[in-house]
């Protein structure tokens, strides 16, 4: 009398957000420039809106055809990918390139950013923890 067989069990199906996961954590910064400026000095264009995101591709845009735009600067989608991919730590290079961008605006226009202990220190410690 010939065996039942029973029937085979199929393989778990390989789990697509650990793959994504890692894929995320190797990737590297394309780029080492991550704050992009618009207003008096414009950095980027429309055509940038994967680097730049929407609002910051369109504000350099809007700045480099004239339109009166206040100076300010785009710190790059890659930024962001980099943080969540690298265990929430910003690229090397950035804090020095936010400050730059910073001082620029203040610059650009007649007002500065209020500095105290107490702000400096709440800026570090939300941004370069």
């Amino acid at each position: 009398m010939p065996k039942k067989s029973s029937p085979k069990k199929a393989a778990a199906p390989a789990k697509k957000k650990v793959a994504a996961k890692q894929k995320t954590k190797t990737a590297a910064v394309s780029s080492t420039k991550f704050v992009y400026a618009f207003g008096a000095k414009t950095d980027g264009n429309s055509k940038m809106k994967e680097l730049l995101g929407g609002k910051g591709a369109n504000l350099a845009e809007m700045a480099s055809i004239g339109l009166p735009v206040p100076a300010g600067f785009t710190i790059t989608t890659e930024v962001c990918t980099h943080f969540y991919g690298n265990g929430r730590k910003y690229p090397e290079g950035l804090e020095a390139q936010v400050v730059s961008a910073v001082t620029a605006v203040e610059s650009n226009s007649a007002k500065k950013f209020r500095r105290c202990k107490e702000s400096v220190a709440v800026f570090r410690s939300l941004w370069f923890p």
